[in-house]
């Protein structure tokens, strides 16, 4: 299970609308809470450094690539503190929130969690979180909660207008 603060889940929702058509990106710092979960307590975005798909001048649509640079000054940052990188956030762009083959290709560390939003239309529609199994052939969803342990509705301060 991954608990994120309804602020931080925000961040992650307003850098994915922010950064359509493209994927945005980032990497979310933590610690292990027991029980199996895992709590965020920092989100630190990055640059998407991907190519474009198929070469082309724009941005990237279809993959993602943390700043090297952004991941070392975090690692930095949590030296000492109890806390690491728990896992990364990315968007999927007029796609859903499942792990696409790309990710799967791309996943090399079965221990973060991947946080993906599905944007249509310029707006986030769909969170999800997901591990990635030790022999990095299929994704498993995790459950997602925030702080308050309401279920998560499409936007995160729309909360006080859901009735779950």
């Amino acid at each position: 299970m991954i608990r994120i603060p309804r602020p931080l889940l925000k961040q992650v929702v307003d850098a994915a609308e922010a950064a359509y058509p493209a994927e945005c990106c980032g990497l979310l710092a933590g610690r292990d809470a027991g029980a199996g979960t895992i709590a965020v307590t920092r989100v630190v975005p990055s640059l998407n450094l991907a190519p474009p798909a198929g070469g082309g001048d724009g941005p990237p649509i279809d993959r993602f690539e943390v700043d090297p640079q952004v991941r070392f000054d975090l690692m930095q940052a949590l030296d000492g503190t109890g806390e690491r990188i728990v896992g990364h956030y990315h968007s999927h762009p007029d796609h859903p929130a499942q792990p696409s083959e790309t990710d799967l290709a791309m996943a090399f560390e079965p221990d973060l969690a991947w946080l993906i939003v599905a944007v249509a239309g310029g707006q986030a529609i769909h969170v999800t979180a997901h591990a990635v199994d030790a022999e990095r052939r299929q994704f498993h969803p995790l459950p997602l909660v925030t702080d308050d342990w309401r279920p998560y509705p499409v936007r995160p301060d729309s909360a006080k207008d859901s009735t779950a």
